[in-house]
């Protein structure tokens, strides 16, 4: 997106776009459980029509990724939210699985949409973790408070997939914070606005979003059948599930707020790495669950850990260009890879069970561990903290941002372009220059 919204109100609209978007896969496993038992449909055929959802949100995002300069952030998000609310909507209003597929479907693309809008303004940011910290602060506490709400609202799918579309809704006039496509001065469109350049950190991009796919693909596989676990093999009621999640939603935003408070004082590959390996754990403990006690503790560890790496893989695809292009396809990859989760959970859990499935899962997070370490060790473009520099020039920029006498006028700003150092020609054979024969520049002087 060209135009990056600046400013608490455009963050406000950016965070509650994030909660809006985020909503589907996080209730993800009372959606798919519900499409199973209200509609008649089998595990696996719930989970694919689950994926099939979250399919249309990774389609939403990687075609944004490439039209979004043409469209701007607030015409897209608009778009976003109202596929979102018809589309949610009309599948909660009918019991015709190929029109609740459909309407799944649009719900999807709108859920893409509104995710890719709220990643490439969080990119535009000063601190990008922290945006995408509140992010997920905020999607957290909505998706427990729905978990628990939701068993006291009826069976069947419909308060699930209306609880989606009505969060659209809510969030529709907050776009209006949110800018256009392009920003005109004096009549002009501003330099920049539809200048994409190239897109930098190409094979480090590429390989975070190959292993973000597999990451959220492993966690979402297990996520999509962890209602049935603690339903069939933990022996544990609706209710109890659903408390179960609240609880561990509740641990996620406490994960959150100790991420956001850690800040970069680890860097991000310590938290990608060693975060992903306590994850491996949880979905080992968490698969072969087989009491409220085993069940409960490795879905509340495992949710504690997840957004904390996620917050730190977020904002490191948002560091790899301030555009926000990075982080918009690495988005994508992660809702490809959360789409491609609850029918891979229900193939794994039918052929070998559900601890045979976590073993499986568990050997595909320590691999992907690997390669995300990397990258946030050797392409971690932007630094996390906002104001600090780091350019080709090497230490003393980074130096003069982090001392606390510097003017925060004078450092350049996390985001911003860096200026052109034009070279000037001395005639030869003059050794003393006259100040009067230089002027300053002007945004109007060319060449």
């Amino acid at each position: 997106m060209s135009s990056r919204p600046r400013g608490s109100g455009a963050l406000v609209a950016l965070v509650a776009l994030f909660t809006a978007g985020y909503l589907a896969p996080y209730l993800l496993p009372t959606v798919v459980g519900r499409l199973a038992s209200g509609l008649g449909l089998s595990p696996a055929q719930a989970g694919l029509v689950g994926s099939v959802l979250l399919l249309g949100s990774s389609t939403a995002g990687f075609t944004l990724a490439a039209r979004g300069e043409r469209i701007g952030p607030r015409a897209a998000a608009r778009a976003g939210l109202l596929a979102m609310a018809i589309g949610y909507g009309s599948a909660a209003a009918t019991h015709t699985v190929p029109l609740v597929v459909a309407g799944a479907v649009l719900g999807g693309l709108g859920s893409g949409t509104a995710t890719a809008v709220a990643a490439a303004g969080i990119a535009g940011q000063r601190d990008p973790h922290r945006a995408s910290t509140l992010g997920l602060l905020t999607v957290s506490a909505t998706a427990g408070a729905l978990y628990l709400s939701l068993p006291h609202l009826g069976g069947g799918h419909a308060p699930a997939l209306l609880a989606i579309a009505c969060a659209a809704a809510l969030v529709w006039p907050l776009t209006g914070r949110l800018p256009s496509a392009t920003r005109a001065r004096g009549g002009h469109t501003e330099p920049g606005a539809s200048r994409t350049g190239p897109l930098p950190y190409r094979r480090a991009g590429a390989v975070l979003a190959g292993g973000i796919l597999c990451w959220s693909l492993a966690q979402n596989a297990l996520w999509g059948v962890s209602g049935r676990i603690g339903l069939t093999q933990a022996g544990l009621s609706e209710v109890t599930v659903g408390a179960v999640f609240a609880a561990a939603l509740g641990a996620g935003l406490a994960g959150v707020t100790a991420a956001g408070a850690l800040g970069s004082r680890l860097g991000r590959a310590v938290p990608i790495g060693v975060g992903t390996v306590l994850i491996a754990a949880c979905v080992l403990l968490s698969s072969a669950a087989g009491s409220l006690a085993s069940f409960a503790t490795g879905e509340i560890l495992w949710n504690a850990v997840y957004p904390v790496v996620l917050s730190y893989l977020l904002g490191l695809a948002a560091s790899l260009d301030p555009r926000g292009r990075w982080a918009v396809l690495v988005g994508s990859a992660s809702s490809l890879g959360v789409a491609c989760g609850p029918v891979t959970g229900s193939l794994l859990s039918e052929h070998a069970g559900y601890t045979g499935m976590g073993v499986v899962l568990c050997a595909l997070l320590l691999l992907v561990a690997v390669p995300m370490t990397a990258v946030a060790r050797h392409a971690a473009g932007r630094p996390l903290v906002p104001g600090s520099v780091r350019r080709r020039g090497g230490a003393p920029a980074a130096i003069l941002a982090g001392t606390a006498s510097a003017s925060t006028a004078l450092v350049p700003q996390m985001g911003a372009p860096e200026q052109t150092v034009a070279p000037i020609p001395v005639p030869a054979g003059r050794r003393r220059l006259v100040k009067s024969a230089f002027r300053l520049a002007r945004p109007s002087d060319r060449g």
